[in-house]
């Protein structure tokens, strides 16, 4: 968080007013800490911010982490109009954009961050439509989100040395660890909440992938947080 506070200065070097889109939609698991350092970052530099930034939209995540994201501004109180939303595209609405130039920039800065995740733009792009799909997820839907058919989406994941269900069981525990972090919730709620038909399939799924059971993770993880 300290590195992202330095990058972000990037907001009042040019000293030219400006439209700024802050894409949080990866964030997983918002850290209190992390939080903070970013509202004492802002505080001193709102008057500055406030000369350069004519709007500036907040893409957040889903979820418990979409309110955590999304209740920043709350916190911090800007010289400028702010708006948090769950999608890029409205964000980019919202700060004038058309829609063909918005959906460009956003396939680009997609296949930069996916670059420098070293992961291919297409797992990054099943993996995002795949996190609010969870439960009932099926190959014919997600394909056809994607923008093509079944039979392409499993050839493209074959070259990519994987397959569909290998994804789909990383995008459960994944979004299974955030909510075992940032909620008290029983881990039959997790498991339902992650697709998984039982508390017994979830565990075992939670087991394979992590070593370890979804308790003992929890519990491991907030002892060191």
């Amino acid at each position: 968080m300290h590195r992202l506070t330095r990058v972000l200065d990037v907001e009042l070097a040019p000293a030219v007013p400006h439209l700024s889109l802050v894409d949080a939609s990866r964030v997983e698991a918002p850290d209190a800490n992390g939080l903070s350092v970013l509202v004492k970052y802002m505080m001193p530099r709102i008057p500055d911010f406030s000369q350069t930034v004519k709007r500036q939209a907040l893409v957040r995540p889903e979820g418990m982490a979409g309110a955590v994201v999304g209740g920043f501004y709350s916190l911090v109180s800007s010289g400028y109009p702010t708006r948090a939303f769950a999608d890029p595209l409205e964000a980019l609405a919202w700060l004038g954009r058309p829609e063909n130039e918005a959906r460009a920039l956003m396939n680009e800065l997609n296949d930069l961050v996916m670059q420098l995740m070293g992961q291919s733009p297409l797992l990054g792009e099943l993996h995002r439509v795949l996190r609010y799909r969870l439960v009932e997820a099926n190959l014919a839907d997600i394909a056809r989100e994607l923008g093509m058919s079944e039979r392409t989406l499993q050839r493209r994941l074959r070259e990519a040395g994987t397959s569909f269900q290998s994804e789909l069981n990383t995008v459960q525990v994944r979004t299974a660890q955030a909510l075992l972090l940032e909620s008290d919730a029983k881990l039959t709620s997790v498991a339902v909440e992650v697709g998984c038909a039982s508390l017994q399939h979830f565990s075992s799924l939670f087991r394979k992938m992590t070593g370890e059971s979804p308790s003992a993770w929890r519990a491991r993880h907030r002892k060191t947080s």
